[in-house]
C-alpha cells in the first residue's frame, strides 16, 4: 500500500483511473518522450533515442511528481534514411503523426491541457512540430515540441564548458553527447571497445550552405541516405565521451526540463480572437472552436 504522504506517481502508465482524475485536478504537464529504434554505430544499441529522452523525462518527473506526468515512450520514429543499416525500424511520417495526435487528443479529452513532446531523434522533429501545431488547433490543450539536447542550450555557459568535440559535426549521431549520456544511463550496454570517431562526409566539404550538428546546421536542409555519408553509422567524436560527461549533461537537461515544466504549467493561455467583420457561415475545416453565432453564443 502506498503511504498517505508519498509523492504522487509521475509515471502515467502506473496510475489507476481514479488516480488519473486526481492527477487532472493538479493540472500537470504531460511529457511524451518520442524516440526511434535505429542503428547508432557499432558501439551503441538501437534504443539510444528511446533511453535518452525517457531518462531525462524520468529525472524531471522524480523532482516534480506533482507537476509532471511522463507517458510511455513512443518508439516508432521516422528512420527511413537509415534502413541500409540492419536493425533500424521505420514508421512512415503519417504513422508517427497520427500516433502522436491520437495520444495528445486522448490526453486533452481526459482533461490534461499542457503537453510537451520530448524528442530523441532528429528526423522526428518536423513531424512532432506539426503534431504540436495540430493539437493546439484541434483540441483545447496546449502542446509544444522540443528535442532533449536543446535543453543544454538554455544556459549559454553550459555547452562551452562541456563540449570538447569539434563544431560542427562532433555532436551529431552516436557522438560525444549521445554516447556520454548513454554511458551514464545504461553503460553496461555500451560496446566500449568499438567506440570510434566518424565524420559526416558533406561536413568535410566545408560549404557555408551544408553542414550538420545537433547544435546547429547550415541554411540548406539535406538528409540523404545515411549510408551515403557515413561508413559506420556513427558520426561525431564518441571517443571524447565519458560517463562523467553524461552525468553532467543529464543533470543539466533535467534541471532545465524542471524549469520549463514549472513555467509551462503556470503560463496563462493566450486568448484567440476572431477578426472577421462578417461571422463565418460554415464550420472551419480544422480546429475545435464552434462557429460564432451572429445572434450571440455559438451555433
Amino acid at each position: 500500500m502506498t503511504p498517505a504522504n508519498a509523492p504522487p506517481e509521475y509515471r502515467y502508465e502506473k496510475l489507476t483511473w481514479p488516480e488519473v482524475n486526481a492527477a487532472v485536478a493538479r493540472a500537470p504537464v504531460c511529457v511524451l518522450p518520442v524516440g526511434s529504434i535505429e542503428q547508432h554505430g557499432p558501439h551503441l544499441p538501437l534504443d539510444v533515442d528511446v533511453v535518452c529522452p525517457r531518462g531525462v523525462a524520468d529525472g524531471a518527473g522524480r523532482e516534480l511528481p506533482d507537476k509532471l506526468l511522463v507517458l510511455p515512450t513512443l518508439w516508432t520514429g521516422y528512420t527511413a534514411h537509415v534502413m541500409d543499416f540492419p536493425g533500424t525500424i521505420n514508421a512512415q511520417p503519417t504513422t508517427l503523426l497520427d500516433s502522436v495526435l491520437d495520444i495528445t487528443r486522448s490526453l486533452a479529452y481526459h482533461g490534461f491541457k499542457k503537453i510537451l513532446l520530448l524528442n530523441g531523434h532528429g528526423s522526428n522533429f518536423p513531424i512532432l512540430d506539426l503534431a504540436a501545431r495540430r493539437t493546439n488547433l484541434e483540441t483545447d490543450a496546449e502542446c509544444a515540441a522540443l528535442s532533449w539536447w536543446g535543453l543544454l542550450t538554455v544556459d549559454p555557459d553550459f555547452l562551452p564548458s562541456w563540449r570538447e568535440s569539434r563544431f560542427p559535426g562532433g555532436c551529431a549521431h552516436a557522438c560525444e553527447l549521445e554516447t556520454s549520456l548513454y554511458l551514464y544511463l545504461d553503460g553496461a550496454n555500451v560496446r566500449r571497445d568499438l567506440i570510434r570517431d566518424g565524420v559526416i562526409k558533406f561536413n568535410e566539404e566545408h560549404s557555408p550552405f551544408l553542414w550538420l550538428d545537433l547544435f546547429g546546421s547550415g541554411p540548406m536542409a539535406f538528409i540523404p541516405w545515411t549510408s551515403a555519408y557515413s561508413e559506420t553509422g556513427a558520426f561525431g567524436e564518441p571517443e571524447k565521451a565519458t560517463a562523467a560527461k553524461g552525468e553532467r549533461a543529464y543533470v543539466e537537461a533535467v534541471k532545465q526540463l524542471v524549469r520549463l515544466t514549472t513555467w509551462w504549467q503556470a503560463r496563462p493561455r493566450d486568448a484567440r480572437r476572431d477578426h472577421h467583420a462578417t461571422p463565418p457561415t460554415m464550420p472551419m475545416p480544422w480546429g475545435n472552436r464552434p462557429v460564432p453565432n451572429p445572434k450571440g453564443g455559438a451555433s
